[in-house]
């Protein structure tokens, strides 16, 4: 299996680490695989310090408003749902990242900067073939915001 560093994505957006399944045959040809990630949920303990930071990154309200406890947010195509909870539901452990593609990586920062946001570091070009940078939500989850610039 090959070394995976934050992310290779195929030509169809999904991820695909350079191996076969058991059956000799790549997992993009199978049948019933998995085409995409369309929504991500998450949990928040301060709904308004989140739909705040998530409207500030370009992401709009198609469904609840302000006063819900679960809200739908998205971009393009992109579905991010965020669910109440009391703060003891959050994780306290690391769990991981969720990374976005978007069309451009620099416009997002300067949206997140303007905002009053505060990214980990500027956009950098990785050595897997993606500039991106990363920024925690209100809630301590870890985001990336990605765009492929290189085959």
């Amino acid at each position: 299996m090959k070394d995976v560093t934050e992310s290779s994505t195929n030509n169809e957006g999904c991820y695909n680490f350079g191996r076969s399944s058991t059956s000799g045959y790549p997992l993009t040809e199978q049948s019933g695989r998995v085409e995409r990630i369309d929504a991500i949920t998450l949990a928040t303990a301060n709904m308004p310090a989140s739909l705040t930071f998530y409207e500030a990154l370009g992401f709009v309200i198609s469904f609840g408003d302000s006063s819900s406890s679960f809200i739908t947010l998205e971009s393009g195509s992109c579905f991010v749902n965020l669910w109440e909870v009391e703060v003891s539901a959050l994780p306290t452990r690391w769990w991981g990242r969720t990374i976005f593609h978007v069309d451009n990586v620099d416009l997002v920062y300067q949206r997140a900067i303007a905002a009053g946001l505060s990214p980990e570091d500027e956009p950098r070009d990785a050595p897997w073939g993606e500039r991106f940078f990363a920024i925690q939500d209100p809630s301590g989850h870890d985001l990336s915001f990605a765009k492929k610039i290189r085959n």
